[in-house]
């Protein structure tokens, strides 16, 4: 039996608005990157990229259970020789809600460069506005 292949000209692409105000992290997170790889569909191939966009509203308004506000921890390198950087949930949070969301998308998605294409499809707002009202997102509810 062969794998079946959508044509990139029939792939079909919705916007999906979602709102994180009250949500768990995680749990958001691991819808976001369904509909972003597009595993919700029937004609899901996993070398292909038909996944939908996603809009997420009220990115400061995202919830964390237990003590992961203080203790957990979010690491970058500058590239010089010692410079990890590292920050709580709770400093990255005040400081750019809208990269807690991401990386946590960003982790469940591929590393590669079809990975890299999905999460070009994530569109992240702290507020209740984005600019994205001419493409009709439908409410994604979790």
């Amino acid at each position: 039996m062969k794998t079946y292949y959508t044509p990139v000209n029939e792939i079909d692409r919705k916007w999906f608005l979602a709102d994180a105000d009250g949500k768990v992290l995680g749990r958001i997170a691991t819808e976001i990157a369904r509909r972003l790889r597009g595993k919700h569909k029937p004609t899901f191939c996993n070398f292909q990229d038909n996944g939908d966009f996603v809009i997420i509203v009220n990115a400061d308004k995202i919830h964390l259970t237990g003590n992961k506000w203080d203790d957990k921890m979010y690491h970058h390198h500058t590239g010089y020789p010692g410079g990890i950087k590292s920050q709580t949930a709770r400093d990255l949070l005040t400081k750019k809600p809208e990269e807690l969301i991401r990386i946590a998308v960003k982790g469940m998605l591929p590393k590669n460069k079809l990975g890299r294409a999905q999460l070009k499809k994530l569109k992240v707002y702290a507020g209740t506005d984005h600019p994205h009202q001419a493409q009709k997102p439908e409410n994604l509810e979790f």
